[in-house]
């Protein structure tokens, strides 16, 4: 059984969102923009605002029209040519805030039950 939004939002952390305030700001700024400062009391970085990916894995999708949210997070990898220096990568990720997800309608179970 899917978990409701609710729930979500009350459980453990979910995102894997790593405390960075420049990408929390980023998102806060965004939700501000959209839906308005009061709703800044609702963001929780690490439960509401989540990767398609990870909406789908917990039986959600975005709305149908819906922008993600964009944010990025840091990367660091060994240096192929020196394994004694760090690479640091700055990499994209989109995020969908929790008022633009709805839940899936699991269609494989319909199709079993006919």
């Amino acid at each position: 059984m899917v978990q409701s939004i609710k729930q979500i939002l009350e459980g453990p952390e979910v995102s894997g969102y790593m405390g960075s305030e420049k990408t929390r700001s980023l998102v806060e700024q965004e939700i501000v923009k959209r839906w308005g400062p009061s709703e800044l009391k609702n963001y929780d970085p690490t439960r509401s605002a989540l990767t398609f990916r990870k909406w789908v894995q917990l039986g959600y999708a975005p709305k149908k029209g819906e922008t993600a949210i964009r944010s990025f997070i840091m990367t660091e990898s060994k240096d192929k040519n020196d394994p004694t220096k760090v690479v640091k990568k700055i990499k994209s990720i989109y995020l969908f805030y929790f008022r633009q997800v709805t839940e899936l309608k699991n269609t494989q179970h319909e199709h079993n039950n006919i």
